[in-house]
């Protein structure tokens, strides 16, 4: 096995934190996983991780090593991304992190039109909400609608939107379409919970702006949620056009409080470790979505 391969596997242990969860990752028994990291510790002459039956620690040898590997694991993924460039059309394994809520109501279209244009790549998605570090994620291209940086990303605008405060059509049928804040007091809105502060929603009133707060019967950290309550018409939400555009073009959610919502301007961006930008399949991608969300959104 070559050293990147060891590299690799001792830097995905780190990164998951188990043996088991990197072995399923990496397809090999964990027993196999363990063994190739204590014949790169005995290669090394060194104790790179501490194991015990709850849990891994670096040593501090382990520690200067996790970091020197992530830079020459750097240098080959750049290295291969360069000499992509020379080669044909995009190829090879995308591993793509979104949120749950774009990736349910806009990569679930988008994705199955990509692989169509480029049959010889394949993608790898992973869900969270939590904002992932690519780069110790072994991730090619996060999403999100903050632009988190740092020195080792590449950050790049994919689309600019806003919020819509909207409802399903039955829901409205049924309870009636508010036409102001004040109305609002009498609906279930639906918020997204986990927030600090809490999140608001500015609205338009005679007397000036205001931050309302929503309350109702359900609230949720996962917009992807929130979503699909609203579509089953079991209140309002307020969310990203990234993630209810095409079901409000659908007539699956109905615009309500146009003229009052006050949302400015979101953005969605895609974060790319260096190393990987440079990649066809990454360019082939980014590209695609930028087309992809002009015509969407």
């Amino acid at each position: 096995m070559a050293a990147s391969d060891e590299m690799s596997a001792f830097v995905r242990v780190v990164d998951l934190g188990s043996f088991a969860r990197a072995a399923e990752e990496l397809r090999v028994t964990p027993s196999a996983l363990s063994k190739l990291v204590s014949r790169l510790e005995d290669r090394l002459g060194v104790r790179l991780l501490t194991r015990t039956t709850r849990r891994l620690a670096l040593t501090s040898e382990g520690a200067l090593y996790l970091e020197r590997a992530r830079e020459v694991l750097d240098l080959i993924e750049r290295a291969e991304a360069d000499m992509s460039s020379f080669r044909g059309k995009p190829k090879g394994l995308l591993r793509i992190n979104s949120s749950t809520g774009f990736a349910r109501q806009t990569l679930l279209h988008a994705i199955p039109a990509f692989l169509s244009q480029f049959p010889e790549v394949s993608v790898d998605l992973s869900l969270t909400d939590r904002l992932v570090d690519p780069v110790a994620e072994q991730v090619d291209i996060v999403i999100r609608g903050s632009p988190s940086a740092g020195s080792d990303l590449v950050v790049r605008k994919l689309a600019e939107g806003r919020r819509l405060v909207c409802a399903a059509p039955s829901y409205l049928a049924k309870y009636g379409t508010p036409h102001s804040a004040a109305d609002l007091l009498r609906h279930n809105c639906l918020a997204l919970s986990g927030q600090s502060p809490p999140t608001t929603w500015p609205l338009a009133t005679d007397d000036g702006a205001v931050q309302f707060l929503p309350k109702g019967t359900f609230a949720c950290d996962n917009v992807g949620m929130l979503f699909d309550m609203a579509v089953v018409g079991h209140g309002i939400v307020r969310l990203a056009d990234f993630v209810v555009g095409k079901a409000v073009a659908d007539g699956l959610l109905v615009e309500i409080l146009a003229d009052l919502n006050r949302s400015d301007t979101i953005s969605l961006w895609a974060l790319v470790p260096k190393g990987r930008f440079r990649s066809q399949r990454v360019q082939a991608f980014l590209d695609f979505m930028e087309e992809w969300l002009k015509s969407d959104v």
